[in-house]
């Protein structure tokens, strides 16, 4: 598989050589759907929390008399059948949402989307990306340059300027192969690879 090589300008100048096990593969659509689900769902820190009718803040005044209102009979406001009344089975804090994926089927679902990029044009490669000092204008100036607005960078090595210059900037991700994941893949518009991330996403999706 040959992808495009980006200049400052965002133009193609060459191609580079990448691996048919990483970024040629078929499309799996039904395998990245899985993978992005559950990699969102492992995100959940399930802290959510439901009180039952002992938890609410009610009185235990009874409501009304127990004949003669024509109403059924009520005892206490906090009877889940009233509104503002507590939960019959409330969620609790240490609900558990994580989904197992096999190891060998999340490197199956991670090179499906980056041969499906490839085939897109929506993934390409860069020699490096650099800036001199970690000012986020630098940055912002060098994708502007490139013309985009949406970008995804897989860096071999991402030192404290980069890091610090990116991460003040919306809809820009940089990051190192090792925590690049399928549903930033997916979000956004452009996945800029450098040729020295290309062996280490080979060694790590093969």
């Amino acid at each position: 598989m040959q992808l495009e090589l980006l200049n400052e300008q965002g133009q193609a100048t060459a191609k580079v050589d990448a691996p048919d096990t990483v970024f040629a593969r078929d499309y799996n659509e039904a395998l990245v759907h899985q993978v992005v689900v559950a990699y969102q769902a492992n995100a959940r820190q399930g802290t959510r929390a439901q009180l039952d009718r002992g938890e609410v803040k009610h009185s235990t005044k009874k409501p009304f008399r127990q004949k003669g209102t024509g109403r059924a009979r009520a005892g206490m406001t906090s009877s889940p059948l009233w509104r503002g009344g507590g939960r019959i089975v409330p969620n609790r804090p240490d609900e558990n949402f994580t989904q197992k994926i096999n190891k060998k089927m999340y490197r199956a679902g991670m090179a499906s989307i980056l041969s499906q990029l490839a085939r897109d044009g929506r993934l390409a490669v860069v020699d490096s990306i650099k800036v001199e000092a970690p000012k986020t204008k630098l940055l912002a100036q060098k994708f502007k340059a490139m013309g985009l607005d949406s970008v995804l960078v897989i860096a071999d090595e991402v030192d404290e300027n980069l890091l610090l210059a990116s991460r003040n900037l919306a809809n820009v991700l940089v990051v190192e192969p090792r925590y690049a994941d399928p549903l930033s893949l997916v979000f956004y518009k452009k996945v800029l690879v450098t040729k020295g991330a290309i062996e280490q996403l080979k060694e790590m999706f093969a």
